[in-house]
């Protein structure tokens, strides 16, 4: 079997996922369909908003399926007529096993995290919410229970003290390029041998960190719970999206879900703003706000903004 033969579905919705897609497409693998997330109404005129991965496929020529419902009887029929031998996830929703053991040599997920810790839907955001000093990607076969199939491939990558995860994200994207080629070109190479693809069961025995969804009422900076290191990485951790939010009171100003991008560690706990600065204390320690954005204003420095107070 060459890679021209090995027929692959592949599921996907944002842009993380494009990497893989395009990459293989270039590469010259055959992909035969790919799928999706329905269209979404977006901004003010509600038109429909085609997803990231959608965008390319239709850019390449591929076939997009966009069910509503997975175990929808039709598109498992239009599914299966593509014969698929393999298919591939990348940021995609929970399949259920008539889809991810359609083909015969199985479906797997690029996730990522280095599982098995941060298995869910928001691994990057929380590693470095965190602070984590490093996480990585893992590919590894689906089976029944959410992103807890026998691992593939693991890489690692370093995790910078004040990286935040817009920066993470890109240079996990980049490295998807290459885990996917690794871990279909090791599949063929294990079909033309007529062995089984060599996988590590995920290690059970330690303590396992979630990572769930992530909804607004989840990103607000509670300044007073947290220390200030914590408030550093919480904020990091959620730039430039969702982003973490909190309600200040700036010159005796209320502004409400004001966005904050950036922060620094600072040593003063005392609450003050000068004409360069908006110290917020913690429950320990206290940071200086470097970056925000209220509602209806662009993003800015902080410097900017203050300039902009009356």
């Amino acid at each position: 079997m060459t890679k021209e033969d090995l027929r692959i579905v592949y599921l996907g919705t944002p842009e993380f996922a494009v990497a893989g897609l395009r990459t293989l497409v270039e590469g010259g693998y055959h992909v035969v369909a790919v799928v999706t997330m329905p269209d979404k109404p977006a901004g003010r005129g509600h038109q429909l908003q085609y997803s990231d991965v959608k965008k390319y496929a239709l850019e390449a020529g591929l076939p997009v399926l966009q069910p509503e419902k997975l175990k929808d009887e039709a598109f498992i029929e239009e599914l299966r007529s593509y014969h698929a031998d393999l298919q591939i996830v990348t940021a995609f929703r929970m399949l259920p096993e008539v889809v991810w053991a359609m083909p015969r040599l199985g479906t797997f997920n690029v996730h990522g995290s280095l599982l098995p810790q941060y298995r869910g839907a928001a691994p990057i955001n929380w590693a470095v919410m965190n602070g984590e000093k490093e996480t990585g990607l893992t590919t590894f076969m689906l089976k029944h229970e959410i992103d807890t199939g026998n691992m593939i491939l693991q890489e690692r990558i370093a995790i910078g003290a004040n990286e935040n995860v817009g920066s993470v994200h890109d240079r996990l994207m980049e490295l998807s390029k290459e885990m996917v080629l690794r871990t279909v070109d090791l599949i063929i190479e294990c079909e033309n041998k007529g062995i089984p693809v060599p996988t590590t069961p995920q290690p059970e025995s330690i303590e396992l960190k979630p990572a769930p969804k992530i909804f607004k009422e989840d990103c607000e900076i509670k300044f007073n719970e947290k220390t200030a290191e914590e408030v550093h990485n919480f904020v990091r951790g959620l730039s430039p999206y969702p982003a973490a939010w909190a309600n200040l009171t700036i010159n005796g100003q209320s502004f409400e879900n004001v966005k904050i991008f950036e922060v620094d560690i600072v040593e003063s706990q005392k609450s003050k703003v000068e004409s360069k600065e908006i110290i917020v204390p913690c429950k320990e320690g206290a940071v200086s706000i470097l970056e925000l954005q209220v509602p209806g204003k662009k993003r800015m420095d902080i410097k900017a903004f203050l300039n902009g107070l009356h």
